[in-house]
């Protein structure tokens, strides 16, 4: 299945208050297919979030720049178009579903008014054509009394029709690429499964490929068909979704697996009902310093995890990891 969006070598850097250059972002790859889900899972920190800004080119210019890379939609490099271009593409081939609707929503504007913005940008309708396109939004993402609606403001919305309404205002122009940045922060599990379940429903009536940013494995084993999982603004291994839940290779990976809430402890496994992953993910300032990122938190770490950065290694079929364990990592080297 050919590639609708390409990702290669992507870094990303940021200068310090001290004047020293972090790498946020250093050297992603992926690819997607249209009609296909791409989890990317993470703890908060680890890069999830830049990468979606980096891909809509919306990196804060300064501090940040994309240092080096390409990101190709349909063939187009677009670290190579202009500004003009970027916002052609911006809400029209490429959408973002942002993390929290409340600041994401201009709280003057009706949700009429914002959703038809974009289509009048974009596709050129008058502002009667608009409103009728932004009621026809409101109703695919089951707003309910969607022509009451669409004359309301955010404040006067739920949190899970404030999401709906994000999601309507990121598809109405019919986007080849969706990004959906931890789309249900904050709402509660039976909005979350709501979400999920009319995000599926939009990408089968649309083709739209799809990266969901999350740090739930339980979202990722749903919705997507292939995962990374990055930490400190690297890739540490990617996979099938049923490959890597049930034969993680990287012990971040199988940290994070282990993390997910158990009723009872398995004894098969040997765990208590709740595991946890020891230290934090390192900040800005420590990051290239040198070494696995991970090495500090892993109880697998030798010398050579702390003095030498892991390639990324076949591990499977179709199956990659950024580990020293392996013996192909040397090689790789």
């Amino acid at each position: 299945m050919s590639a609708l969006l390409e990702v290669r070598g992507l870094s990303v850097e940021f200068d310090l208050k001290d004047g020293t250059v972090s790498r946020v972002i250093d050297g992603l790859n992926f690819e997607l297919a249209a009609g296909r889900t791409l989890g990317i899972v993470g703890e908060s920190g680890c890069g999830k979030s830049m990468t979606a800004l980096a891909i809509m080119r919306l990196v804060p210019v300064p501090p940040g720049r994309i240092a080096e890379g390409a990101i190709r939609l349909a063939g187009e490099n677009l670290l190579d178009a202009t500004e003009a271009r970027m916002r052609d593409v911006r809400g029209n081939d490429v959408s973002m579903i942002f993390q929290e609707p409340m600041t994401s929503l201009n709280p003057v504007y009706t949700i009429g008014d914002q959703i038809g913005e974009t289509v009048r940008l974009h596709q050129g309708l008058g502002r009667r054509e608009a409103r009728d396109r932004a009621i026809e939004m409101l109703r695919a993402v089951s707003i309910p009394a969607p022509e009451k609606r669409v004359d309301e403001y955010p404040h006067q919305l739920s949190g899970g029709m404030r999401q709906r309404v994000m999601i309507a205002m990121a598809l109405a122009c019919q986007p080849q690429v969706l990004i959906a940045d931890e789309p249900t922060t904050a709402l509660d599990v039976t909005v979350q499964a709501q979400i999920f379940d009319l995000l599926k429903e939009l990408q089968q009536q649309t083709h739209a490929a799809v990266i969901l940013i999350t740090h739930d494995m339980g979202a990722i084993a749903e919705m997507a068909q292939r995962v990374v999982v990055m930490y400190a603004g690297r890739k540490v291994e990617e996979a099938p979704v049923d490959e890597m839940l049930t034969n993680p290779k990287h012990p971040y990976t199988r940290g994070l697996i282990a993390c997910v809430p158990h009723l009872e402890a398995d004894p098969a496994l040997e765990r208590p009902p709740l595991m946890e992953i020891p230290g934090v993910v390192p900040s800005v300032a420590e990051l290239g310093r040198g070494g696995c990122p991970f090495a500090p938190r892993c109880a697998e770490a030798m010398d050579r995890c702390r003095q030498d950065m892991p390639p990324e290694t076949a591990v499977g079929e179709d199956h990659t990891a950024a580990c020293w364990l392996y013996p192909d990592a040397e090689a790789a080297a």
